[in-house]
């Protein structure tokens, strides 16, 4: 059985009712993200001091959406890794850009634009004002002057592009690279065959593309699939914070992978179960669906209506939306509440074999025996 949502009814719903001023729910009690031995073997308060970051997503740093679905994800993983003592700076799209994958702009203009202070959503503005770049948030559109509300938005490759290859150094002074490129949160998971699709996965991808090592994180939305809730932000972005201190303790960031980490539903109060290894699955959870207009079926019309096929999460589904994988990450994540954590690599040659394969399997070991816990 299939269920098929038009898309632009679920922009209405995700959207809610006159939802156009900056997020304003209080933020849940901060809890700073904890140092044990599941970071490092030589701990600190500040697991992630020194560590220069990019953080960009495909939800826009807008985050003004009633739904939580246009950014707040990215200033909950602002907060959690400026708190380990990363110094993070955002370039994100302007507008919403899911879907995007590794798309790119190929001509035009781009403007830089920063919000700042009262600018930022509120509860956020402070968390990462005393980094040496104050936590810096820039939104890129294309446009060759200030973006508006309406302006069009560089895709969150384009923005991961822009700030590698001169847009840090113009915005904020850093000569050379970060150290690492985080992308996310996302407003839903990332699992299965909408993995291609994502501009969440495909922005991390434009980074080790660049040689930056980089990580990809997306949360699950609430029982209803039309509500993203910030308590699943808050808990993937502590989780986020202590999982990239282990990497960085035992000298696994790299740039010869991304790592896409996706982490269930946990707004009803239920706890992530640990964090398990897997494959991207080759089921589909979410598809495209094309339906003919024209009630009398008589197939002339030359229109289509884009809608959203969701697939059954029960393990009914047949045809593109059966998964053949057993360690598959919908499977994981979904049908049992695990915290998943894939490689992925931008090398799409068939049987190409498998580079950094001693570090792929370190990093295995890492999320299977000593990641830590949510």
């Amino acid at each position: 059985m299939r269920t098929y949502l038009a898309l632009t009814t679920a922009a209405a719903v995700l959207t809610g009712v006159g939802a156009t001023a900056y997020a304003t729910t209080p933020p849940l009690a901060t809890t700073t993200p904890t140092t044990a031995t599941d970071t490092s073997p030589a701990t600190t308060a500040k697991p992630l001091a020194g560590l220069r970051v990019l953080l960009s997503n495909d939800d826009s740093m807008q985050a003004a959406k009633a739904s939580n679905s246009d950014g707040l994800g990215l200033y909950e993983l602002r907060r959690a890794m400026c708190a380990a003592g990363a110094d993070v700076v955002v370039m994100a799209p302007w507008q919403v850009q899911s879907g995007k994958g590794t798309a790119v702009t190929n001509g035009g203009v781009v403007t830089v634009q920063r919000r700042s202070g009262a600018g930022l959503p509120a509860g956020y503005a402070d968390d990462c004002s005393g980094a040496p770049s104050g936590g810096a948030v820039f939104g890129v559109c294309l446009s060759a002057g200030p973006c508006g509300k309406d302006t069009p938005s560089a895709t969150p490759a384009d923005t991961v592009k822009l700030a590698l290859r001169g847009g840090l150094r113009a915005k904020v002074g850093w000569d050379g690279a970060p150290d690492l490129v985080l992308t996310g949160i996302n407003s839903g998971p990332n699992v299965s065959a909408s993995v291609n699709d994502s501009g969440t996965v495909g922005a991390a991808v434009a980074a080790i593309d660049q040689g930056v090592p980089a990580v990809a994180f997306s949360s699950s939305g609430d029982a209803s699939n039309t509500s993203f809730p910030r308590v699943n932000y808050r808990a993937h972005a502590e989780f986020g914070a202590r999982f990239v201190a282990g990497l960085r303790g035992r000298g696994l960031l790299t740039s010869a992978f991304a790592l896409k980490v996706d982490y269930p539903d946990v707004s009803a109060g239920q706890r992530a179960k640990a964090p398990v290894w897997t494959r991207v699955g080759d089921g589909a959870v979410v598809y495209h669906a094309f339906e003919q207009r024209g009630a009398d079926g008589s197939g002339d019309s030359t229109s289509f209506d884009i809608a959203l096929g969701l697939c059954p999460l029960d393990g009914s589904g047949a045809g593109e939306c059966a998964e053949g994988r057993e360690d598959a990450d919908s499977t994981w994540l979904l049908d049992r509440g695990h915290v998943t954590v894939a490689p992925v690599t931008w090398d799409r040659t068939y049987g190409t074999p498998v580079d950094a394969r001693r570090t792929l399997n370190r990093i295995e070991h890492y999320v299977t025996h000593e990641a830590p816990r949510p």
